[in-house]
């Protein structure tokens, strides 16, 4: 888990520095607000994951669904991110995708 999440973070912070230049936005409140979030989820994700190793693929879509979810409400009302609501789920979505994207790449 350690070694998924230390990935996770670091595709997603990339995502998220390219972002936040480009909307001149609070990179280190972004930032923080992914790391404490992505800790969370990713414990969630794991838990999950091992409830049902039998629906592994299904399960796994759907908890990513949630993710995306928790991760955009987390990203919103993180003071601060300063970001508004469409700008975190956008964001949070393609923070993602692209850890999602790479990871499911990667032999690990």
């Amino acid at each position: 888990m350690i070694k998924t999440l230390t990935i996770t973070i670091l595709i997603e912070g990339i995502f998220i520095s390219g972002y936040s230049l480009w909307r001149k936005k609070p990179l280190a409140g972004i930032l923080l607000a992914s790391v404490i979030v992505n800790v969370l989820t990713q414990i969630m994700l794991w838990g999950v994951l091992s409830l049902f190793p039998q629906h592994y693929l299904i399960t796994l879509f759907t908890a990513e669904f949630f993710i995306w979810l928790i991760e955009g409400v987390f990203l919103y009302l993180f003071p601060a991110s300063q970001i508004k609501w469409t700008e975190a789920f956008l964001l949070s979505l393609g923070m993602n995708l692209s850890s999602f994207g790479i990871g499911w790449f990667l032999p690990i």
